[in-house]
């Protein structure tokens, strides 16, 4: 008996709420997704016994069985038989875990995280029964749920906990059409492979996947890679993969900027054909007192207090030559900020590697209500395209949410077609881009803020977000101003003692 989605994100969303009170909102996630994974791989466990013995009766032995599972489950550790424990339930559920991971370690060790199953005072018992009692309603085999349910189900909750978490979900969750914007626009093909060195909960790589079976492709020949420094996050993402009947991935723990996890046999960092991601924005220490004499450093060191430029190195270092293109979601101020920061922007653009530059909505992430953009990197442009920059203003293509502002499917196709084009795909406002020579950009001082290059006033994004970054940007203009006159003073000989410092 199948189940419908809207049957299945209510029963799931019951399972969370079982944890509501004891547990904070913001670690539904730790708890609640482990446990799902694991009811779906004991369901479909017993689904495939069955279906074993079904096909061969009397017959059947444990080497035919074994062809029957994707994944081993060693005896006590089914759902129904671990859940059954009368006393210690956290500390059997995590023993459970541990020989789960254990039967299979090529493909699921450290699958369920790090959580403290066992401390009553992160999750007391009355809470762990509880989200068993909700997860019994449920069955998870393949009978009742199909992988693209199940995978939607999972998107739902990570939907959910975002919304639960607030601010602190920016860690793990991107809203899903800046994901499928950024997927669109790069549009991966069969056969190639696709990295995001901030993985997260695995978002970009799943939307790639979905849209490749949207268009009737054959997903299973995509190689998809990613990285991620948080163990729960990286945790959550292997699950996410797994959940949407992906086999081909390879999900490591780490930190990307001081430890890159993927590199070739001369020890460079791995190329990809297609390298996207939301990094965390404008991070401080991220190890910039290394980065100086790192191969990754093609345009210099980025500042110690802000990593956004060392996030762009890194994945323009990771672009396979010829096919190569990196798609990133980056805070607005990398488009004007600071000397060593426009040092940088300037080499990307004599090097030609930046292809576009996509002004966001404001107010579509958790993390931050400042309009963010997109850069669009290729290795190697289409001949039209070369010593120019594409700019694309998308800051009014969006709906008002309750928390977020959200871009509907026609928002995205529209910038999508737009940055296809190289031009307004229908003639009106909303979506404006302009190709910019070289030459413009090098006489503004390679300042790339969109509002030099596409004179729009888009009445519904005057808001808060975009007042910071208009403020944002005549302050850093400000201050450039002023170091290069407190330069010119000293050339001079002149005391500067007697004017009071910059604040930058």
């Amino acid at each position: 008996m199948t189940i419908t989605q809207q049957e299945l994100e209510s029963r799931l969303w019951a399972a969370a709420n079982a944890l509501r009170g004891p547990v904070d909102p913001a670690d539904f996630k730790t708890y609640v997704f482990p446990m799902l994974f694991w009811k779906w791989i004991s369901d479909t466990w017993v689904y495939e016994h069955d279906e074993a013995i079904a096909q061969y009766g009397d017959d059947l032995d444990d080497e035919i069985e074994a062809d029957f599972h994707r994944f081993e489950l060693p005896e006590g550790t089914l759902w129904s038989e671990a859940t059954g424990k009368i006393t210690n339930l956290g500390a059997e559920i995590a023993k459970t875990f541990q020989r789960i991971e254990k039967a299979n370690p090529r493909s699921l060790a450290g699958v369920f995280g790090d959580a403290s199953w066992g401390n009553k005072e992160r999750i007391p018992e009355s809470a762990l029964l509880g989200l068993i009692t909700a997860f019994n309603q449920i069955r998870l085999d393949p009978s009742t749920v199909s992988h693209d349910l199940l995978g939607a189900g999972y998107e739902y909750l990570l939907k959910n906990f975002a919304d639960e978490s607030g601010k602190k979900a920016g860690e793990f969750f991107t809203p899903r059409q800046v994901v499928n914007l950024l997927v669109g626009i790069l549009q991966p093909e069969p056969g190639e492979s696709v990295y995001d060195p901030t993985c997260g909960s695995g978002g970009m790589l799943v939307a790639t996947i979905n849209q490749f079976r949207e268009a009737g492709k054959d997903h299973r020949t995509l190689r998809v890679y990613g990285q991620e420094i948080n163990l729960t996050t990286a945790s959550i993402a292997r699950m996410n993969l797994f959940l949407h009947e992906i086999e081909d991935f390879d999900i490591k723990r780490g930190d990307t900027l001081r430890a890159p996890a993927f590199k070739d046999t001369t020890g460079a960092v791995r190329t990809f054909d297609t390298v996207i991601a939301n990094p965390p924005f404008s991070l401080s220490n991220w190890g910039a007192d290394r980065w100086a004499s790192d191969p990754r450093a093609i345009c210099g060191v980025p500042p110690a207090k802000n990593g956004d430029f060392a996030f762009v190195q890194h994945m323009v270092s990771s672009m396979n030559p010829g096919t190569g293109r990196v798609g990133v979601v980056m805070p607005r101020g990398v488009l004007f900020r600071g000397a060593a920061e426009g040092r940088i922007r300037q080499c990307l653009l004599e090097k030609d590697l930046l292809e576009a530059v996509i002004g966001l909505p404001p107010n579509l992430f958790y993390s931050t209500s400042i309009p963010a953009c997109l850069l669009i990197f290729r290795d190697q442009k289409s001949a039209e395209r070369k010593d120019h920059v594409l700019f694309i203003d998308g800051s009014a293509r969006f709906d008002k949410g309750k928390n977020q502002n959200v871009m509907s499917e026609r928002d995205i196709k529209t910038l999508v077609d737009a940055y296809r084009a190289g031009a307004n795909p229908d003639g009106q406002g909303g979506a404006v881009a302009r190709l910019v020579p070289f030459e413009e950009i090098e006489e503004n001082g390679f300042d790339l803020n969109i509002g030099r290059y596409i004179k729009v006033a888009a009445e519904a994004t005057a808001d808060l977000g975009t007042a910071m970054v208009a403020y944002a940007d005549a302050r850093q203009h400000r201050i450039a101003t002023e170091v290069a006159m407190f330069e010119r003073l000293t050339a001079a000989g002149i005391d500067l003692s007697m004017f009071e410092a910059s604040d930058e």
